[in-house]
């Protein structure tokens, strides 16, 4: 993504934040810029192009925020957090990455990070995938619940950092179990 375009879909997705995904059109990203519509179809040749790259520029932060170090539990909280970080981050844009086709090259870079974590615990092979699978949507899709409010008012106060953070520890008990069922066979 070039500067420009960087420039576009940033303006994208403050729009989305401010009032949200369906406010977002190229007319509206113009009159933002002080351009018109057609002036950014050299850079974006279409509004879902325009989706696409705001869901790049979302996922491409997500994964600059989740490197990190450590073991693979701590790797995989790094994740976590990150997840649940931009969504806060991006409460009006956000949604997109659920929304939209998992076929960037971003979203690849997820699974792989996911998928990397997971082999480096030792999770085998064949169960590698399916795993990634249940962790990206467990994640992805917390977060977005709890961004739109599907939770409500939530345990104790709205105290959902606990909450995931016990859904987190479930999750690496699954993977451990997994882990120790495939040294036992």
């Amino acid at each position: 993504m070039d500067e420009k375009q960087r420039r576009i879909v940033d303006e994208a997705i403050a729009i989305a934040d401010e009032r949200g995904v369906d406010a977002v059109s190229m007319r509206a990203v113009g009159q933002r810029l002080g351009l018109s519509p057609m002036a950014l179809y050299p850079y974006l040749r279409s509004k879902d192009a325009l989706l696409d790259g705001m869901v790049e520029r979302l996922l491409g932060e997500l994964i600059t925020m989740a490197a990190g170090a450590g073991s693979w539990q701590e790797r995989l909280r790094g994740v976590a957090r990150a997840v649940r970080a931009l969504a806060r981050r991006h409460p009006g844009a956000y949604p997109l990455i659920m929304s939209r086709p998992g076929a960037t090259a971003e979203t690849r870079r997820l699974d792989d990070l996911i998928s990397e974590i997971l082999r480096a615990a030792g999770v085998p092979v064949a169960e590698v995938a399916r795993l990634e699978r249940l962790l990206a949507t467990i994640l992805l899709g917390f977060a977005n619940s709890e961004i739109n409010g599907r939770f409500g008012a939530g345990p104790a106060a709205g105290d959902w950092d606990s909450e995931f953070d016990r859904d987190l520890d479930d999750e690496i008990r699954l993977i451990e179990e997994i882990i120790a069922r495939s040294g036992a066979a």
